[in-house]
């Protein structure tokens, strides 16, 4: 199984380089074989895979598609903006909102919604995860798991179907308390 965590209060820009770099990063993360996975670099961006559909890009816009191809974690719009804005003070919010919409409809990002409220978005070309929501800090994990996708594929043949697609998100609490950060 592989996992990725995200914390809220997570600098957005570490690890970029990185994961431009060409291979994903696995860290080991306890012993029964969980492992950190980093985000796979695309062989397209954002920027490309617009240019491609005809989206008109301006500066603005690809501002904005910088800042998702180099997050994280999963923003919503008042993230991006705070992002975008210190790149570019003249965009404003409502050009955030336009572009995800814009991006959203053109299948460029996917829109996920946690149940707090907050739309956010992540990249629609990535690889397949599902995500596991811990519901006291609001942390996101991504994970793959092939048990998982194993059996959804055999519940659906199952049923009649050949599975095309599916979301899966898992809403939790922490079995152990954490220890306090100083």
């Amino acid at each position: 199984m592989h996992m990725r965590f995200h914390r809220p209060e997570v600098n957005p820009w570490v690890g970029v380089a990185a994961k431009r770099g060409g291979t994903a990063a696995r860290l080991p993360l306890n012993p029964d074989g969980l492992e950190f996975t980093r985000n796979r670099p695309m062989a397209d961006t954002i920027i490309s895979r617009c240019e491609a559909k005809g989206l008109r890009m301006t500066d603005q816009r690809r501002t904005i598609a910088t800042v998702l191809e180099g997050s994280d974690d999963h923003p919503d719009v008042e993230e991006l903006y705070a992002r975008a804005s210190a790149i570019d003070p003249r965009i404003s919010i409502a050009t955030i909102y336009r572009t995800v919409k814009l991006f959203e409809e053109a299948g460029i990002l996917d829109k996920l919604e946690f149940g707090d409220g907050r739309a956010r978005y992540e990249d629609g070309a990535r690889e397949h995860h599902d995500h596991l929501i811990d519901m006291q800090t609001g942390e996101v994990i991504e994970f793959c798991d092939p048990e998982i996708e194993a059996l959804q594929e055999k519940i659906a043949r199952r049923l009649g179907y050949t599975l095309k697609g599916h979301k899966l998100e898992l809403y939790g609490v922490p079995l152990k308390p954490r220890a306090e950060k100083t």
